[in-house]
């Protein structure tokens, strides 16, 4: 993170600086209780870059005119480079015991990209949600903002030598730098209600960050001392600080508007650290823990992570005492990384002498990341046995809807609805298959049905968009899914003149409703709203139809299968550690409200599947040799293959079905 640089004196309120925002990251990711926003730490540390940084540069252009670049460029290197490179090692290390095959070879795969200081970009090409759930197995996520830094160091100091250049002083970089803060804030603001993972991870949107440091470096510390309110005004930025780590909102996007919070608290700390120290919150900073703290923040941060993804995959329940000993384990590592690693190579003599070798040294560290990620990959996948690659290749198999015709679930945007047609041509029946990426899943056995029945099913799918007619929150937009209420609307219009012989309901209800087995969000409804919502859908398919099916949601596991059933087979272990009771998977608040919505309906039955998945004690990871669901609530296709007999038996008993073929 924000890195110790060689300015005329040392600021120990910026130690103290450190230390909190190193803090606040650690404090987040161990799920303190109360934290929500620890994350911006991480903007702390942009903006004490920007500061010191800038702060450095033009000193040394202001006394000598110019800037050695490639000095500047070794004494980063050394600083930065040793220390990522063993906790990445030594991460590729540890994996290896607690990972599966397929995972080592993932995690491999993007340790290279970590090496070389791009992960950000790979993030964004990926379309990596960082708070998403599955980011908390990714041992390698964090390094996105220290490839952000690393790109900044790249292009910083180059771009404000032009800038010196061209306009020589310190306002003559004032105004520069300034147009690179707007440019970059309103490229930020626009990409953060538009595409999330570009705003967050690319770092020219995460510019104007590091260039609010810049320029709260360019005042001078006589002009701050002149303002006789700068030390109150630091309270106040403490105060704008904590605030961020305590009531940070967790659906409003985020870098945004609302980063501007931690950032300008960061400045005016900054800002007020030119007073003496009882004169502000420098009292505070300059505290001996918080400077300790500070001196290895940049080794805590390299490895809490890993030590906390590890841990969490090991035991994912885990206690306040466990976390606190993570906390140890985080501190002792980055102790003895700082001594033995961080600070001497630093601090070499031999290497310091010639820039040289600092580069040469730098280059050879970098390398030695990137061929061990390498060869660490290939390793990987020459141990994936069969049974781990069926696995793998069960969890990677889209439904057969989508096999098809890709285009088949519609994304976050779509509104216009498209039918995917599957089956006879000229059918005995037509089913209606309506709803979200949980109606998709049943697309597999119910395309198998109609084709052995000469029948016809018509889908109208869309991701994370219930058919029951009420309006949620998505959690991908950060705002209120208008995108599906219209895609519904015009759906049901297409739906009422297909005079189908049946249609199908089935949606992920437990991530839309309240409930105590899966809180996906703080924008859950209530039971009561939701059940309205399915009243009115299947009262307006009720003369639309003469059968409407609503099929209960499945169980949601507490871990994903597909990841824990191939770490237990690489550890010799038996599958069943995976499987989730039954109380802990099975919601049944909802089912009882959707029961009740309907029971008037006439032609509309609930139809409850649940004993294909799960027993009376359990739901299990794996049933007869074959992974049953691919995430934590998504049918397995395989599995899904085989539900078609008692599927069909369930909701076509009485429409004189035929027997399925194989």
């Amino acid at each position: 993170m924000a890195t110790r640089t060689e300015p005329h004196h040392f600021r120990m309120d910026i130690e103290g600086l450190r230390a909190l925002a190193v803090s606040g990251v650690i404090a987040f990711h161990f799920g303190v209780a109360g934290l929500p926003g620890g994350f911006v730490g991480v903007d702390i540390f942009f903006v004490i870059s920007g500061y010191l940084v800038t702060r450095q540069i033009q000193l040394e252009i202001d006394e000598t005119g110019s800037l050695d670049l490639l000095r500047f460029y070794a004494r980063r290197a050394r600083r930065l480079l040793p220390a990522s490179c063993v906790a990445i090692l030594a991460t590729l290390f540890f994996g290896y015991f607690v990972l599966s095959p397929p995972e080592q070879q993932f995690y491999s795969e993007e340790s290279f990209y970590a090496s070389a200081y791009i992960i950000n970009l790979w993030l964004i090409s990926s379309a990596v949600d960082y708070f998403a759930s599955d980011a908390a197995n990714n041992p390698f996520i964090h390094f996105w903002s220290l490839s952000i830094e690393e790109q900044f160091y790249l292009i910083w100091p180059a771009l404000l030598l032009l800038f010196a250049r061209l306009r020589a002083g310190a306002y003559g970089l004032f105004l520069p730098m300034t147009l690179v803060g707007v440019v970059s804030f309103a490229f930020c603001l626009h990409f953060t209600a538009v595409s999330e993972p570009w705003a967050f991870y690319f770092s020219p949107f995460r510019a104007w960050e590091f260039a609010c440091g810049g320029l709260a470096s360019m005042v001078s510390e006589e002009a701050a001392k002149r303002f006789r309110l700068i030390s109150v005004f630091g309270w106040i930025g403490i105060g704008l600080i904590m605030t961020s780590y305590l009531g940070m909102p967790v659906d409003v996007p985020f870098p945004g508007l609302i980063a501007l919070v931690p950032v300008v608290g960061t400045v005016i700390v900054l800002l007020s650290g030119t007073r003496p120290r009882h004169a502000g919150p420098q009292l505070l900073l300059s505290l001996a823990p918080l400077q300790r703290i500070g001196r290895v923040s940049y080794s805590l941060y390299l490895w809490h992570w890993p030590v906390i993804v590890f841990a969490g995959i090991l035991k994912p329940e885990l206690t306040i005492l466990e976390r606190a000993l993570c906390f140890a384990l985080t501190l002792g590592l980055s102790v003895l990384s700082y001594r033995f690693v961080e600070n001497p190579l630093r601090r070499n003599s031999w290497l310091m002498a010639k820039t040289s070798r600092s580069l040469g040294f730098a280059a050879l560290v970098t390398a030695c990341g990137t061929i061990v990620a390498f060869g660490g990959a290939r390793l990987a996948n020459q141990k994936i046995d069969p049974q781990q690659n069926l696995v793998r290749l069960s969890a990677e198999r889209d439904s057969l809807a989508r096999q098809l015709d890709a285009g088949c679930l519609l994304d976050a945007y779509q509104v216009q609805p498209k039918p995917c047609e599957f089956g006879a041509e000229n059918p005995g029946k037509t089913i209606v298959l309506i709803g979200d990426s949980h109606a998709d899943h049943w697309s597999t056995p119910l395309i198998s049905m109609v084709n052995s029945n000469r029948w016809r099913l018509v889908t109208y799918l869309k991701s994370s968009c219930p058919a029951a007619d009420v309006t949620i929150w998505s959690s991908m937009l950060v705002r209120d899914y208008e995108e599906c209420d219209r895609w519904r609307e015009f759906a049901m219009r297409e739906i009422a003149t297909r005079k189908a012989d049946m249609v199908i309901i089935s949606e992920y209800s437990s991530a839309y409703v309240k409930n105590d087995i899966n809180v996906t969000s703080a924008h859950q409804i209530d039971a009561a709203t939701w059940a309205q919502g399915l009243r009115k859908t299947v009262s307006a398919l009720e003369s639309a139809t003469p059968k409407i099916a609503v099929i209960r949601d499945g169980p949601v596991h507490r871990t994903h299968p597909d990841k824990c059933v191939a770490r237990a087979l690489w550890q010799n272990r038996s599958p069943e550690i995976c499987d989730t009771p039954r109380s802990e998977a099975m919601e049944e608040t909802i089912p009882d409200s959707e029961r009740k919505a309907i029971a008037h309906i006439g032609n509309a039955s609930y139809v409850d599947l649940t004993d294909l998945f799960c027993n009376e004690t359990r739901c299990p990871a794996m049933i007869g040799g074959m992974l049953t669901f691919r995430d934590r609530h998504h049918i397995a296709t395989p599995f899904a293959e085989t539900l078609v007999a008692p599927l069909q038996r369930e909701l076509f008993g009485t429409m004189n079905a035929r027997a399925p073929t194989d």
